[in-house]
């Protein structure tokens, strides 16, 4: 299959998905096995203690995953995903997920994906574990 197709086709549907622009996700950069996913941070994405909620920077981490393991053309969901917080962004930052492929096999893969602000802070990391099905992605 054609990468830049793939990459060209996943672009378009993250430009359009409700969920990313909802939360202010922007694909900065996609490969095979790879994505730089960005996300500004404002007030609506706070906790009761007035600091980043950790699901509105797992929702970061999510769309990388699910831009890297889908950027092979065929269909991955994701089968776990274990997140550690190191440490909270700044009230009003931007914050970056770098997922990248470990491993990949016919069924599974595995990627590792950051989450930084400012390109030193590490926020966040997570490992996480797809399913990969043998079906075309269905926008191709």
């Amino acid at each position: 299959m054609d990468d830049k197709k793939v990459m060209d086709a996943i672009r378009q549907r993250v430009a359009r998905e409700p969920y990313a622009r909802k939360m202010g996700l922007r694909l900065l950069k996609i490969e095979p096995g790879y994505a730089l996913v960005e996300m500004g941070l404002d007030r609506d994405m706070a906790n009761i203690f007035d600091m980043t909620h950790g699901g509105a920077i797992f929702s970061l981490i999510d769309e990388a995953f699910e831009i890297s393991c889908n950027s092979h053309g065929t269909v991955a969901v994701a089968l776990s995903m274990t997140v550690t917080y190191h440490n909270p962004p700044t009230k009003a930052g931007v914050l970056r997920a770098e997922s990248k492929e470990i491993y990949r096999s016919r069924k599974t893969a595995t990627y590792d994906i950051k989450v930084t602000e400012n390109e030193n802070t590490l926020i966040a990391s997570c490992q996480a574990l797809a399913y990969r099905k043998q079906e075309k992605l269905p926008f191709l």
